[in-house]
């Protein structure tokens, strides 16, 4: 077996967004214009750009050692995956929740027009759905015996119904904003989906490949949640200190550290973002004096 760990790198979408993440964990990719073969800065490791929904079966076959791909296109490509412990060509290591525009889970959703009588899937029985996700999209409608024609789609999906090539879609979305801009509205979800981090099972089993795939994920797991931080440093009246240590949220607790002048001391402590905007401005009526917020790389 190759020594070097082959690493896949979905191109399209989620390219950018992969790459900006390992630089976070440690590793910088740097792509090539005319080749798909992006260099890293690590010799255990070759790197290769593929099509996401390409990514399951060459992890399957053993092309890739380890690659990120979506739940959606597992299901779609119907390869062999499981947990680390049982006996499937491809293994599932984590979940890697993030895309080009958010950290929440995409879903793809049955979509018909706005103005449509459509309001629920049984009512599109001898109807045209058009979708990428051809496979998982037919299998929705037998499992609910609803007879309907499924079309493949090259692109621009949503605008299928709009022009009268469709009677509803199946089609990816996080926030409903391109649906809604083409007046459409969703009726049920097919699925939901997230990017997860898969390596191929014989990779798995090699303790020099198992312990790059370990190193891997879990500076990917520490850089992703990192996003979800920031880390707020400040100096703190010590009269007053109880009552701001009340407000601090800490993953375990805040540090505190005393100064020269004792009636004051150093407090750090790392925040969610969602609630630093609101917590700066009471920790200032507090008496907190040099409040510095700074960005984390990785959280482990």
């Amino acid at each position: 077996m190759d020594s070097k760990l082959k690493l896949g790198i979905p191109k399209g979408s989620l390219e950018e967004a992969t790459i900006s993440l390992f630089e976070k964990a440690g590793w910088k990719i740097h792509k090539h214009v005319r080749n798909y073969f992006p260099d890293i800065n690590d010799r255990e490791i070759t790197a290769r750009l593929c099509r996401v929904q390409e990514i399951p079966e060459y992890i399957q076959n053993g092309i890739l050692d380890l690659a990120l791909t979506g739940k959606d296109w597992l299901e779609e490509r119907q390869v062999q995956y499981g947990p680390k412990d049982g006996d499937a060509p491809v293994v599932v290591i984590s979940d890697l929740i993030y895309s080009k525009v958010s950290n929440r889970k995409a879903r793809w959703v049955l979509a018909v027009a706005g103005d449509s009588d459509f309001e629920k899937a049984e009512d599109l029985a001898g109807k045209r759905v058009s979708t990428e996700l051809l496979g998982v999209t037919k299998r929705y409608f037998e499992e609910k015996g609803i007879d309907v024609q499924v079309n493949y789609s090259w692109g621009a999906t949503e605008a299928k119904v709009v022009e009268g090539l469709a009677d509803a879609i199946v089609e990816v979305t996080e926030t409903e904003t391109t649906i809604r801009a083409h007046n459409l509205r969703v009726i049920d979800e097919v699925m939901a989906s997230n990017t997860v981090l898969i390596a191929n099972r014989d990779a798995w089993n090699d303790p020099e490949k198992r312990r790059k795939i370990e190193q891997i994920d879990l500076l990917l797991q520490g850089a992703l949640r990192a996003e979800s931080f920031v880390c707020l440093k400040m100096n703190a009246p010590t009269a007053k200190l109880d009552d701001i240590l009340k407000l601090l949220p800490a993953l375990n607790s805040p540090t505190v550290a005393a100064l020269k002048d004792p009636a004051w001391v150093s407090l750090e402590t790392v925040v969610d973002t969602h609630f630093v905007r609101d917590l700066i401005p009471q920790l200032r009526e507090m008496g907190a004096e040099g409040i510095l917020e700074y960005s984390l790389n990785k959280v482990i």
